[in-house]
């Protein structure tokens, strides 16, 4: 009951602090924005060349410090701290633009990273009517083209900014127009307009984000988008829109940047369509574009840069499209993870620049070979949506059925059916927690692949521990002996005392993490159609996990108190060794671990991956369990020789 109050009281204090933050969040991300976009104005060559700018610039850095102090504690609170420090040395020293901009967008990145903030409208806002909001809210001070000459703006210090002015405009994202339009700028005569409907809000900064690149752009805009794979893959979905900034869009000429930017912010939504349509392999595309940013980072000594850029092939590149591969090349996916693991594993122990060129170059093959599958495949469709929706459920609801049952099977068998209530509430409440998963991440927030292998790594170390305990008691209590004296000395008072709680807590975790990674990936497999296969394969994994759970209840009931116990045992040992495998390979595939890897096999099922870390803990887990069950067996060998 403690630990379940624990937790739950974490969960609302996170709750709690997250939405205290998020205001605050954004004024400190729009004062860095401000910054990043706005130093070239105060300094030039090492000089003071406008005291007005630069007293901002160093007011608006020195409030970014404080306002980083004043957040919620989180792990990386003090080095954003240490990064708002260096910012602000670099401003009073004078520092190159090209330095101050560099800072100011890091520490803003990781803000939003330690802080999660929505960072994209819910839906492709509608621009029909936008022409006439900025006339009726805008116009009077930024002027009616937008070149920050509007009669209520004279004299005004600062003065409204000029929308036309392209150089400022290619530094400005529109999630940076939405989020001042949003909340105001403080230190300037910009007022929030948050009283305007929220797609509204999205739409004016649209709007204003198009006023420096020329209507008759566009056209040449959706040219250039079609013909260059990594403009789409810059853009592969809104989220992604909304925080593309026009300086280098891509890696484009800026002409051509220029152009791209003038149909994106126009024409938002046939943009996306274009992008879904004409690439279909548009994570490919960016797993082959972070992987080889990521090398160049290397090879230029840059080490932190290129592990997050071939991190970021991975998980945004190569996990969405994992269903689908899986279903048609179970092999050739189990390769190209292997192969992307060994780049990260290249960078990570120092080898040379060439040898990780190597890996990169040997992974890149392999992205090469499932696009080729992923296209050849395109006239089964229909048949590969069955299977992957069966076989994803089937393996992701498999584990946690084998443990909810076998809470379920030892409550029967104990005459707690009163208990079997909480057991049912945490499965059930982890089934509605993972459908508001899959409404986030559909309608409302971007969940990273980080945020993905974190969520399941936690979750599968939280049940491997909480295993370990329950596979070393239930062993202790093969003995029927030993099951009778428990009965009677401490059952009935431990679930007294509220530890059903703990078994709804159990029940939700695992059901949870399962449940998180097959919505995730049912997202991806419906996004490629064929809805009525999908659901059919989702119907017969329901009907065979339920005929599976159905011959484990009622065999469980004709087993003595002893062989049950001992078959839950081992069962609970296997999956506490599994699952310990799993979190850790998560947590590595999330760069929150170091991975060192060998020659070994690779096996899925039972969480086996060649690496060090991955392989040590699972012995480790091993190891406990065995000494658990020796403990056992000389208790009881001593408890018989005393009786």
């Amino acid at each position: 009951m403690r630990v379940f109050r624990l937790f739950s009281l974490l969960i609302l204090l996170a709750t709690a602090g997250s939405a205290f933050a998020t205001p605050q969040v954004q004024t400190l991300w729009r004062l860095l924005d401000y910054i990043a976009v706005d130093y070239p104005g105060a300094v030039s060559d090492g000089a003071v060349i406008s005291d007005v700018e630069y007293g901002e610039m160093t007011e608006f850095s020195a409030t970014v410090r404080e306002g980083l102090a004043g957040l919620p504690e989180h792990p990386s609170r003090q080095a954003l701290e240490a990064q708002a420090g260096s910012l602000q040395d670099a401003i009073a020293n004078k520092a190159a633009p090209a330095e101050v901009e560099r800072q100011a967008r890091a520490l803003a990145e990781a803000l939003l990273s330690a802080y999660p903030v929505p960072r994209a409208p819910g839906s492709v806002p509608d621009l029909a009517g936008a022409a006439a909001l900025y006339q009726a809210n805008c116009a009077s001070c930024h002027g009616a083209t937008g070149a920050g000459d509007g009669p209520a703006g004279a004299g005004l210090d600062p003065p409204p900014i000029d929308f036309t002015d392209a150089t400022r405009a290619r530094q400005r994202s529109v999630f940076a127009l939405q989020q001042v339009i949003d909340q105001g700028l403080e230190g300037t005569s910009m007022v929030s307009y948050a009283h305007l409907p929220e797609d509204q809000r999205w739409a004016l900064a649209f709007y204003v984000g198009q006023l420096a690149f020329p209507a008759e752009a566009a056209a040449r805009g959706e040219a250039l988008l079609r013909e260059h794979p990594e403009a789409r893959a810059v853009v592969p979905d809104l989220a992604a829109l909304v925080h593309a900034l026009p300086a280098g869009l891509a890696g484009l000429p800026q002409d051509a940047a220029d152009d791209v930017t003038a149909y994106l912010r126009r024409e938002p939504k046939a943009a996306l369509a274009l992008v879904e349509a004409e690439q279909k392999d548009g994570a490919l595309v960016l797993a082959r574009t972070r992987l080889r940013e990521g090398v160049e980072a290397y090879a230029a000594g840059d080490v932190a840069d290129a592990r997050a850029k071939v991190l970021s092939a991975y998980l945004d590149g190569v996990e969405p499209i994992e269903p689908l591969l899986g279903t048609r090349n179970a092999d050739l996916l189990r390769e190209l993870e292997s192969a992307m693991a060994s780049v990260r594993a290249s960078i990570s122990k120092g080898a040379g620049a060439t040898e990780v060129r190597a890996s990169a170059d040997a992974a890149e093959a392999l992205l090469d070979r499932a696009e080729a599958t992923l296209e050849d495949n395109d006239s089964a469709g229909a048949t590969t949506a069955f299977v992957g929706a069966l076989t994803i459920l089937l393996r992701e609801g498999l584990e946690a059925l084998l443990i909810v049952i076998a809470m379920v099977a030892f409550l029967r068998k104990a005459g707690r059916v009163e208990a079997m209530r909480y057991v049912h509430a945490g499965w059930v409440g982890a089934l509605v927690a993972g459908g508001a998963t899959w409404l986030a991440a559909t309608y409302l927030v971007d969940i990273s692949g980080a945020s993905r292998e974190l969520t399941e790594g936690f979750a599968a170390l939280f049940a491997a521990v909480v295993l370990v305990s329950i596979g070393i008691w239930m062993h202790g209590k093969s003995n029927a002996d030993a099951w009778q004296r428990y009965i009677r000395e401490k059952l009935s008072h431990a679930l007294s005392r509220g530890s059903a709680w703990f078994l709804f807590l159990l029940a939700f975790v695992v059901v949870y993490r399962e449940a998180f990674e097959t919505v995730l990936f049912y997202a991806a497999l419906w996004s490629q159609g064929h809805h009525g296969a999908i659901m059919a394969g989702a119907t017969a994994a329901v009907v065979a996990l339920a005929v599976i759970a159905w011959l484990m209840l009622r065999y469980s009931r004709k087993l003595p108190f002893g062989k049950f116990f001992a078959a839950s045992a081992a069962l609970v040992a296997v999956l506490a060794v599994v699952l310990a495998g799993k979190g850790v390979a998560a947590l590595q595939e999330a760069g929150w671990l170091p991975m060192s890897m060998f020659d070994g096999p690779r096996l899925d099922l039972l969480g086996i991956h060649p690496t060090v870390q991955g392989v040590t803990a699972q012995v480790v887990v091993l190891l406990a369990l065995l000494l658990g069950f020796a403990w056992n067996v000389r208790s009881a060998r001593a408890a018989a020789a005393t009786r």
